[in-house]
């Protein structure tokens, strides 16, 4: 993947939205951010109207869901909403915590990848792959 991709970052904690947002821009990506569902699925859905839609996106697993209520499996209901409307959407799940169970659920909602996170570089290296 390029380094000028567009990247959408949805994250509700917001010290690592903000050190994963340096991370990104360093590298050189285009990135924006959303504290939750709801405003990430917004800022989705107003690329596509534009017609600049993202080219990846990274979706934390457990932050407030399209309710606005805390939910461990926000990020993968997240992740069908945005495949629904962007089938070839490039999207890696992103975790505290390395579970195969999720992982593997992440893979048949059709996410690209599941990242645990604090491995910046790694991710870095993910993205650029994909």
């Amino acid at each position: 993947m390029d380094n000028d991709a567009k990247i959408l970052l949805v994250d509700d904690e917001r010290g690592v939205r903000r050190s994963m947002e340096k991370t990104l821009l360093r590298a050189g990506f285009d990135v924006y951010t959303a504290e939750d569902t709801l405003s990430g699925l917004a800022l989705f859905k107003e690329a596509q109207e534009e017609g600049e839609p993202f080219d990846l996106a990274l979706l934390d697993l457990h932050m407030p869901n399209l309710e606005g209520e805390e939910d461990p499996n926000a990020g993968l209901k997240l992740l069908s909403k945005l495949i629904e409307i962007e089938p070839e959407l490039r999207v890696v799940v992103l975790t505290a915590y390395d579970e195969v169970e999720r992982a593997k659920e992440a893979i048949s909602r059709k996410a690209r990848a599941y990242f645990v996170k604090g491995r910046e570089s790694e991710l870095i290296d993910l993205i650029r792959t994909l």
